[in-house]
């Protein structure tokens, strides 16, 4: 899908900022040891890593935005800040943020789309993403495309917040989040036009389990285009594919879930 009128009227024309660029060298699905653990990963065109800040390193500064830009890199856009101390850096843009709204991360500020604040200090209704889980740390949550969590109410030392998913979770009151909803909330209604398009994204092609022989895939075997000869899907392991949660029962976080989404 081709990028509509009003998405270029968002972004701001200019090159990225060159202290805030990074090249990484592409994996193509492949960890540490050269195993492949993500398949149908490689090739795709070169592009910069943004150096974002996720967290507090600027807090108790005031911040004007300058730009809004696009980032190859994650589906949402990204704010260029300027700092009353001269410095410059990228954060996650909100959506119906603008170029010339000022921001500040505080321990307590306006509640005001932008700003990032202890969750103790929003009030229950308030949209917020790029959460942390821990006190002082990195936004970790909310960072995709439209997403946000509702702050429900505050109890003790605990935030309820209602994620984008339905599931209800308590977070520590002390931990960070920022005001409002995250950026090019239309990405989900975009579709990738064409298989060249997938592949500059990164890409390989995918072969079904079922043109597959049965050594090569539980799917496998057969003559003509037959079923899976199963009742459930499975991995080429032969797992379950569908319908199966992948959480790990003795996670200490599950504690903090209070509702699992459906």
């Amino acid at each position: 899908m081709k990028k509509t009128k009003l998405t270029k009227r968002i972004l701001t024309k200019k090159k990225p900022e060159k202290h805030l660029t990074v090249y990484l060298k592409e994996r193509a699905g492949r960890n540490s040891s050269g195993r492949i653990t993500v398949r149908h990963r490689g090739g795709g065109v070169k592009r910069m890593y943004r150096i974002v800040d996720f967290g507090q390193e600027r807090k108790d500064i005031k911040g004007k935005v300058i730009a809004i830009e696009y980032d190859p890199n994650r589906t949402a856009y990204l704010a260029l800040i300027s700092y009353k101390n001269g410095d410059r850096r990228y954060i996650l843009a909100p959506a119906r943020i603008k170029v010339g709204d000022s921001i500040i991360c505080s321990d307590e500020a306006e509640l005001k789309i932008g700003n990032r604040m202890k969750l103790k200090n929003i009030l229950s209704g308030t949209q917020v993403y790029n959460v942390s889980l821990n006190i002082d740390g990195k936004g970790i949550m909310m960072r995709s495309a439209g997403t946000s969590a509702k702050v429900l109410s505050h109890e003790g030392r605990y935030t309820f917040l209602k994620m984008s998913s339905g599931e209800m979770r308590k977070v520590l009151t002390e931990c960070f989040a920022s005001i409002g909803q995250v950026s090019h909330p239309g990405k989900r209604f975009e579709r990738i036009k064409n298989a060249g398009a997938r592949r500059r994204k990164g890409w390989r092609p995918t072969v079904r389990g079922s043109a597959m022989n049965t050594i090569d895939h539980p799917h496998g075997g057969g003559t003509g285009k037959t079923g899976i000869g199963m009742k459930h899907p499975k991995t080429p392991w032969g797992k379950n594919a569908f319908g199966v949660r992948t959480r790990k029962k003795n996670k200490a976080s599950n504690k903090l879930i209070v509702k699992r989404r459906k």
